[in-house]
């Protein structure tokens, strides 16, 4: 499910999304490894792929999205416990794109001091890499754009960096809910600069959204 941003046009399925759509799955069908985890601005990875960063707070499905995307069952570590992200982890998709899982921010079980280190370092990466290309900014569906994440949303304004919300655990929202929750951020995002339009709906359980969102990031990813 994707939704329009305000004035956008609504498209029937044409060839180009058909292409778009197989685009996508041809990329995330690659083989994924993970390259690093950094816990330090010395330890990101030196690379010339286009990155997409994963972001939101903890607990919001991180990690199962991106297990998700790539089919794969524990790519990413999933975990029950909020702040089990502590770094920055860069995964290789098939050498055309670096998928990057960034640790949760709002509330965590652990110490203060190590949340503020991975919040700088976070912050730190989105204001300076030079090959991010868009953040996927994960919302949870059943309780829409909270505190912490507009506090994000401005972050990233601010540092002119894209971002794209994507709404994780659509299976646990019934329909008239996540219908009203889409038409809630998409009205905030229209005063937000960096934002993209487009309000994807996932879930990692079902699969919903997983086929449109892989078709939208393969259009930043190295062509084949």
């Amino acid at each position: 499910m994707t939704a329009r941003g305000p004035g956008a046009p609504l498209r029937d399925a044409s060839a180009a999304d058909a292409a778009a759509l197989e685009a996508g799955r041809r990329l995330f069908a690659q083989e994924c490894t993970f390259r690093t985890g950094a816990a330090s601005l010395e330890g990101l990875p030196e690379t010339e792929l286009p990155e997409v960063a994963f972001a939101g707070r903890s607990n919001v499905g991180k990690s199962s999205l991106v297990n998700a995307m790539v089919g794969r069952h524990a790519l990413a570590r999933v975990s029950d416990t909020p702040g089990r992200t502590q770094q920055l982890n860069f995964f290789d998709l098939g050498g055309r794109l670096m998928l990057v899982d960034l640790p949760g921010y709002g509330y965590a079980r652990a110490p203060q001091g190590e949340i503020d280190r991975w919040t700088g370092l976070t912050e730190d990466y989105l204001k300076g890499r030079p090959g991010l290309r868009r953040v996927c900014l994960l919302i949870d569906s059943r309780h829409g754009i909270k505190g912490a994440d507009r506090r994000a949303m401005d972050l990233l304004d601010a540092d002119a960096v894209s971002y794209q919300v994507v709404l994780t655990k659509c299976d646990k929202t019934k329909e008239p809910a996540l219908a009203e929750c889409v038409r809630a951020v998409t009205d905030e995002l229209g005063g937000h600069v960096a934002a993209h339009p487009d309000v994807m709906a996932t879930s990692a359980f079902t699969g919903q959204g997983i086929p449109e969102l892989r078709a939208a990031l393969a259009s930043l990813a190295r062509p084949f």
